[in-house]
């Protein structure tokens, strides 16, 4: 069933209204921020042998990703609708004033990236990644049912409220310091999302744990 038309569930028309006025939004792309002033970047590229861990900047600051499966050395990689992930310097920035010990993937990331507000982009919305990488915005939050080793290492996690997922489109090599650019903004739908995942964060909103 195509994701952009009414169905009978009020759940999930609930979720797809919300996604699709994020797409109406006019927060600005690009997050000001006194101490860069320059383009969306991507910080670090993080990966992990296994799932509900932090994951650790890559060697070299290089990876592969993989058209329609993710990052090659990275636990989360297959065929599903949430291949990579991202999160915001920004928010790892407000964690450390909090007093957190983290850093660069401890909250499970793939890219930290900088100069972009990944919560203003809707469902849809496609990113380049350096010169060759594209990727499809899939996801916005998400929904944790038990606290696993992140949150007891980090002592908190701000993941489920922030991480951004995505489905990769084309595949190619990236760079810690590569450019992220919009290159089409979604009209907060996408087709490689399945409508449990939807209703799921649609719940968990309207429980309040997210």
């Amino acid at each position: 069933m195509p994701q952009d038309h009414p169905t009978d569930n009020p759940i999930l028309n609930a979720a797809k209204r919300e996604l699709a006025e994020r797409a109406k939004a006019t927060a600005p792309l690009c997050m000001a921020n006194d101490a860069y002033n320059g383009p969306a970047r991507i910080v670090s590229i993080n990966t992990s042998a296994h799932k509900g861990t932090r994951k650790s900047p890559v060697a070299d600051g290089h990876d592969t990703v993989i058209e329609q499966f993710g990052l090659a050395t990275d636990a989360h990689a297959g065929h599903w609708h949430r291949q990579v992930s991202f999160l915001a310097a920004e928010s790892i920035q407000t964690a450390q004033a909090r007093g957190l010990d983290v850093h660069e993937g401890d909250f499970g990331e793939n890219f930290t990236t900088r100069g972009i507000n990944l919560l203003s982009l809707p469902l849809g919305t496609q990113l380049k990644l350096g010169s060759e990488v594209l990727v499809e915005i899939s996801q916005i939050g998400k929904a944790c049912h038990t606290r696993c080793a992140i949150y007891y290492l980090a002592g908190d996690c701000i993941f489920p409220h922030e991480g951004v997922f995505g489905v990769v489109l084309k595949g190619g090599e990236v760079y810690a310091g590569d450019d992220i650019q919009v290159i089409k903004l979604g009209d907060g739908t996408c087709s490689f999302t399945p409508a449990e995942a939807l209703e799921e964060i649609e719940r968990a909103r309207q429980k309040g744990t997210l």
